[in-house]
């Protein structure tokens, strides 16, 4: 039994919320929107300098399959960027993985500016990287788990690319914490697939996968999880939210699926590691609903953990998926999560 059930969101914290929507639309087809809401993130004060603010955040997600993007704004507030770019290896979340079944289609048909030539991974298999307006990094990378089976599938957050300090800790941490066990590749060296400012720098890679066993709700929309971790051996890296909120631009945080979050709970703790936030039960969050936490890894990224309890499929009509009942290991029916992409935000 997996403890997590996929990769829910990646937080994306911005200053325009529609203008980051209509790109992740237009890029990678992330265009079902499941929740639109605005709120007090009462929870999170302790990475807001221990004040309460306010945020308007967007779920959506790619029905093909993969997890979807939070994009996060503060609304009481501006939100600040790093005070540099962001190097491979800096403390944090350095990119997003994008899944789709061929890289190369998917190239050849992003029309967004700014994308790499199609490299090799350390694994051998075919990658690009993109950036968006604001220098948040995408790596575009082949998944064979997928919720629709068409010819052709872009889809999609699988994974994301994590700046570590100290490597065997964080392999450690990962494994232990979230089980993911499955070492895809352990390399260090130059590598051609970080772009070119990179050609001539050495890292240390490791990929971890964690194979889906599409037990959870939401299991078969999310599929296969991949956590890289890149420690930067040439140069000392930088944490990439020092002096900065959760919130602020950026990747905020990597946001795993649980559907069971005391079983979670228990092992991580049996692990020597402790929950930094706990709702501890439903937490109302407008359109949607459910418990969530959040645990530092080594280097203090945050992963946040939800159990989903409420679900919008039609708001305006009042259709909620409703979990918190149901048995936690146990997929939906297809044609129920297929309903999610009621909230498909056309061109």
């Amino acid at each position: 039994m997996n403890l997590v059930s996929g990769i829910q969101q990646v937080g994306i914290g911005v200053n325009n919320v529609d203008e980051t929507f209509t790109w992740l639309r237009q890029s990678f087809g992330i265009n079902a929107r499941i929740f639109d809401d605005e709120a007090e993130a009462a929870l999170m004060k302790a990475y807001t300098g221990n004040q309460i603010h306010s945020r308007r955040a967007i779920l959506a997600m790619n029905m093909n399959g993969g997890g979807g993007a939070e994009i996060w704004q503060f609304t009481s507030r501006k939100g600040m960027p790093p005070p540099k770019p962001v190097r491979w290896g800096d403390l944090g979340i350095n990119a997003v993985k994008i899944k789709t079944n061929d890289v190369i289609k998917s190239h050849q048909r992003l029309l967004a500016k700014g994308k790499s030539a199609v490299n090799k991974t350390p694994d051998n298999q075919d990658t690009y990287l993109i950036s968006d307006a604001h220098h948040n990094q995408y790596q575009v990378v082949t998944d064979n788990s997928w919720f629709k089976s068409n010819k052709y599938m872009q889809g999609g957050v699988c994974g994301a690319v994590i700046g570590v300090s100290n490597m065997e800790q964080s392999v450690q941490f990962y494994k232990q914490a979230f089980k993911l066990q499955q070492v895809v590749f352990d390399e260090q060296g130059c590598f051609t697939d970080l772009g070119e400012p990179y050609l001539n720098q050495n890292f240390r890679r490791v990929l971890l996968k964690l194979e889906n066993d599409f037990k959870a709700p939401f299991s078969k929309l999310l599929g296969n999880i991949y956590i890289e971790l890149i420690q930067a051996l040439d140069y000392e890296p930088v944490k990439i939210f020092a002096n900065r909120y959760w919130g602020d631009l950026g990747f905020i945080h990597l946001c795993f699926d649980v559907p069971n979050m005391n079983a979670l709970k228990s092992e991580i703790e049996k692990q020597g590691y402790k929950f930094t936030v706990d709702s501890a039960q439903t937490f109302d969050m407008g359109d949607s609903g459910g418990r969530f936490s959040y645990i530092e890894d080594p280097d203090g990224t945050l992963i946040e953990m939800v159990e989903t309890h409420k679900v919008p499929v039609f708001k305006k009509w009042g259709i909620f998926l409703n979990l918190k009942n149901r048995r936690k290991q146990k997929p939906l029916p297809n044609w129920m999560v297929g309903l999610l992409g009621l909230n498909k935000v056309k061109e």
